[in-house]
């Protein structure tokens, strides 16, 4: 396999620690952005050589494109981008306070937009590379309980797959990693969780939320073998605008997807009727 630079961001924990881990072991080069100089040192040392840290917070608009410029001049051209840093948002809409919803959206969607496009003139000019982002099955279906959340990887979703259409003129593929459950600290300690306030809502949520809690660290998915599958789609021709991993993913995503159809079938008729009649004046 040829050699890449690659850089992702929020590589401390997660799965994001999982791509770097993989990319590491194919033998490419990785910058990994984190939130602390402690953080940075423990990156660091799992190769001296090919794992360099960034401390960055993906929300400083700012810091990041000056950052992805001083990487592609101490350390390479970057062939392969992932926007990974995120975290999760529990609770029912009504139940959450409206500055968590934007800063649910500041940093899921506004960050990982930021990496991109700060990215893409370098990429642009050389006329190849690969932006990726971690969006979720939660960007293709949605759950009671994470409302902001889903919206946020929804909102991501739709913004790479137009930009796969923008960019792929100039030979960058783009691909959305869509990850089920796995065993990472996600749905614990990463989780942030809002209070609960409304008792309407103990019936439908309060189940949900302890089976989260329940299910952390014991989860289906296999975090190293999800960073495999990314390197993996790397190296192909022609890589996926969807990376969907993990059965449990497949399976409610494609439910998720039925239902849409269904729905669509269903109302067709009342779509049509919309129209004008003697149809559109050109």
């Amino acid at each position: 396999m040829q050699q890449r630079n690659w850089l992702i961001t929020g590589v401390s924990t997660g799965l994001g620690r999982f791509f770097a881990q993989a990319a590491l072991a194919a033998g490419h080069t990785v910058v990994g952005t984190v939130r602390s100089e402690q953080d940075l040192r423990a990156f660091e040392a799992l190769d001296p050589e090919r794992a360099h840290g960034r401390v960055l917070d993906v929300t400083d608009d700012e810091a990041v494109p000056r950052v992805i410029t001083e990487v592609e001049q101490a350390v390479g051209p970057l062939d392969v981008v992932i926007a990974n840093a995120g975290y999760g948002l529990e609770g029912t809409l009504e139940e959450t306070p409206l500055p968590e919803v934007r800063r649910q959206f500041e940093v899921n969607v506004f960050g990982a937009v930021a990496t991109l496009r700060a990215a893409l003139p370098h990429m642009r000019r050389r006329r190849r590379g690969h932006l990726m982002a971690v969006t979720s099955m939660g960007g293709l279906m949605a759950v009671p309980g994470m409302s902001a959340y889903c919206g946020s990887k929804f909102a991501l979703e739709g913004i790479l797959e137009a930009l796969g259409k923008e960019v792929a003129q100039f030979g960058i593929h783009v691909t959305a990693i869509e990850p089920g459950s796995f065993r990472t600290d996600w749905a614990g300690r990463s989780m942030t969780r809002v209070a609960r306030s409304i008792e309407d809502y103990d019936e439908l949520f309060a189940p949900i939320r302890a089976a989260r809690q329940k299910a952390s660290g014991n989860q289906l998915g296999d975090p190293a073998k999800a960073g495999d599958a990314v390197v993996h789609i790397t190296s192909v021709e022609h890589p996926p605008a969807h990376l969907v991993l993990g059965s449990d993913a497949l399976r409610l995503v494609a439910a998720a997807r039925t239902a849409v159809d269904e729905d669509i079938r269903t109302w067709e008729t009342l779509s049509r009727t919309t129209d004008f009649a003697e149809g559109a004046q050109l």
